[in-house]
């Protein structure tokens, strides 16, 4: 609107350029720029509100996720990729809805703009609008080369990121076996990839703006000749020959505006991409049916039953066996024969491929497993505690435990 009004006032001062009529467009002018203040405060504000609800929900559903997975996805996907993906992936998605909305305001403005030049002279505005599928080609040109770049950026800091947890999970290890110097390596080339990798995409992204805005200039010359023909030739008033030069950064200013934010924008579709993977992928372990689980007797048979982590990798192949309820059974054997996978197996943590696996007669897989894991008692190989204190922990894995006398009694059973 604000091209609009400048234009009429421009020709209404060269009508009547009296003191009065330029204290009164001052005065409106000055009442304008408030008023667009105002509005633009409280369009902020309400994009600010609603982004923070899209993150805060796209963040929950992303850990919900994360957290109902079964273990195999655990095993294709590091700690460090899963955390990078519900807090800087959420992140940077909601960086991607402030700029779509900011663009799409002003398509909107672009719009009803384009209709008022139309309007006031249409040869000059069919002159102004042959820029624009320059300007489109141009911008769209280096819309797929960004996008790779960018993905392939982020794919060398989730590297960084993943590299960078598992040695500070892993420090202990690597100071027991003098490793310290082995896994400053590790890192440094994961750093140098990311760097070099960063650096091209830099390099790409740069060229965009400058080469908008070279355009932009040159159709800026263009227009001001044409429009000043028009003008002394009486066809357009001085004020409309105003109205469709200044109008030109209005028809730019998108598409410069999503040049000068490609590195966001793609950042934002990448991170969109790998967060919605994260909440969308589909579980490898399927339940046929959620039946009640009654108290347990304990006899388990496998039978004829395949296993493998991966389609490479086979664990069990053909595997029977059966523990009668109640008896103890240790499992003997060396490191990969498969000894933790049978108890991950018994726990539903993994998928077998073929065969069966029964519980006091009944399919594993058609139990509730939110009861069945109740009736479990698992023992890990590495304990892991939870921050907190001890009697915090306990009550983890027993929550309905309320009275602390029998928390102390558990705590001196397990010694």
């Amino acid at each position: 609107a604000l091209p609009v009004i400048v234009s009429a006032i421009m020709d209404l001062l060269a009508e009547r350029p009296t003191v009065e009529a330029i204290l009164l467009v001052g005065g409106g002018m000055t009442l304008i720029a408030f008023m667009n203040w105002g509005l633009n405060w409280l369009r902020r504000s309400l994009t600010v509100r609603a982004v923070g609800d899209v993150v805060l929900d796209i963040r929950t559903r992303a850990f919900r996720a994360a957290a109902e997975h079964d273990l195999s996805f655990y095993d294709q996907f590091s700690s460090g990729r899963i955390v990078s993906r519900i807090t800087s992936d959420t992140n940077d998605f909601g960086q991607l809805v402030v700029i779509i909305t900011d663009v799409g305001s002003q398509l909107v403005q672009t719009l009803i703009l384009g209709i008022v030049l139309f309007n006031t002279e249409w040869r000059l505005f069919l002159v102004m609008l042959a820029f624009m599928p320059v300007v489109f080609a141009i911008a769209m040109g280096f819309r797929k080369l960004a996008r790779i770049v960018t993905r392939r950026g982020m794919q060398a800091m989730a590297d960084v990121n993943a590299t960078i947890k598992e040695t500070v999970s892993g420090i202990a290890v690597a100071k027991n076996f003098r490793q310290e110097g082995s896994i400053f390596d590790i890192f440094e080339a994961a750093n140098q990839q990311a760097y070099r990798v960063n650096v091209r995409r830099g390099f790409v992204l740069s060229l965009v703006f400058p080469v908008l805005n070279a355009t932009s200039g040159i159709f800026v010359g263009i227009l001001v000749y044409t429009g000043g023909m028009s003008a002394a030739a009486g066809i357009v008033t001085v004020g409309a020959w105003f109205l469709f030069i200044n109008s030109l950064d209005y028809f730019m200013f998108p598409l410069l505006n999503l040049t000068s934010f490609w590195a966001q924008i793609q950042s934002g579709l990448s991170a969109a991409e790998r967060a919605f993977a994260l909440i969308d992928a589909d579980p490898n372990v399927t339940q046929l049916d959620k039946r009640d689980v009654p108290p347990l007797k304990g006899e388990i048979r496998f039978e004829n039953l395949d296993f493998r982590y991966t389609d490479k990798e086979p664990i069990l192949t053909r595997f029977d066996l059966r523990i009668a309820a109640g008896e103890n059974l240790a499992l003997v054997g060396h490191t990969g024969a498969g000894k933790s996978s049978i108890a991950k197996l018994i726990a539903r943590f993994y998928e077998f491929q073929a065969g069966n696996l029964l519980l006091d007669g009944q399919d594993i897989r058609t139990f509730d497993l939110q009861q069945y894991r109740r009736q479990l008692g698992i023992v890990s190989q590495v304990p892991f505690l939870f921050s907190g204190t001890v009697e915090q922990n306990i009550r983890y894995a027993c929550p309905d435990c309320t009275g602390r006398d029998e928390i102390i009694e558990m705590a001196r059973r397990i010694g």
